[in-house]
């Protein structure tokens, strides 16, 4: 129940005997919600982590109850077992920041999962930062500049996304529903200054956008029947409105 989530008021009994009702935080309270194969919870369950993942808040009975920062969420689906599951809602799905294929793991990496799980000795997980650096890091990616051509290259390519846009590839106008929303461009340009950083620079490059293009906006852009039909893939629609918005950057962007 979505109360299992969020946690509820339960009925309290106190030392003198008086009974009130005190709040028991539920799971959401945390640093890192994981919800693995989030697409078995029911639509009402899913969309109790949708004021959590925006507001970092819960509100049970009129009462606002802050989360502690720093917050992340986590998600996984079931690719293959689709019987008895639900999809994610649009607006819940355009909360979460990147989407991730996870594909089956190499020889490499499916030797080191044996070797990690079928020993005597459990791999043991060590702190490498404290929260206070973890929302420092935070900060500090958000200070770093974005130059207004590299901006306008992550807008075209939002607005290139819906259909019907003067800027959208036939790609889109055939196969998309709906396009990115603004956290989409949000998403491109956070990802875009922590890639900068990870490449030792102070500033936000177009390939660093590009680098972010995929994993931000493949949950975001929402196929119709007929891409269904041919087997067309959000990520496919993605490298046509790049190459497109490539081909047409000589012309002014028109908002």
């Amino acid at each position: 129940m979505p109360a299992d989530v969020t946690g509820t008021n339960i009925l309290a009994e106190s030392e003198t005997g008086a009974r009130t009702f005190v709040f028991r935080p539920g799971p959401v309270f945390t640093n890192i919600l994981l919800a693995d194969e989030i697409n078995r919870a029911t639509p009402k369950t899913q969309s109790a982590l949708l004021e959590a993942m925006q507001e970092q808040a819960v509100t049970v009975s009129g009462r606002r109850y802050p989360i502690e920062p720093p917050f992340w969420v986590l998600a996984t689906q079931n690719p293959i077992e689709q019987e008895g599951t639900y999809p994610l809602p649009e607006a819940q799905l355009d909360r979460f920041f990147f989407k991730i294929l996870v594909g089956y793991p190499t020889l490499e990496e499916l030797r080191e999962i044996v070797n990690r799980t079928t020993g005597v000795e459990v791999p043991r997980a060590s702190a490498v930062a404290d929260k206070e650096a973890l929302l420092r890091m935070q900060q500090v990616v958000r200070e770093v500049p974005v130059a207004q051509p590299v901006q306008e290259f992550a807008l075209r390519i939002v607005v290139a996304t819906h259909p019907g846009s003067p800027y959208a590839p036939p790609e889109v106008n055939r196969y998309v529903r709906y396009g990115s929303s603004p956290r989409g461009a949000q998403a491109l340009i956070l990802a875009g200054k922590v890639y900068g950083l990870l490449d030792g620079r102070y500033n936000v490059s177009r390939e660093d956008i590009q680098r972010a293009l995929k994993p931000a906006l493949r949950h975001r852009v929402l196929l119709n029947f007929e891409a269904e039909a041919d087997g067309v893939t959000p990520d496919q629609v993605l490298e046509s409105v790049l190459e497109h918005v490539k081909r047409g950057e000589a012309e002014p962007l028109r908002v």
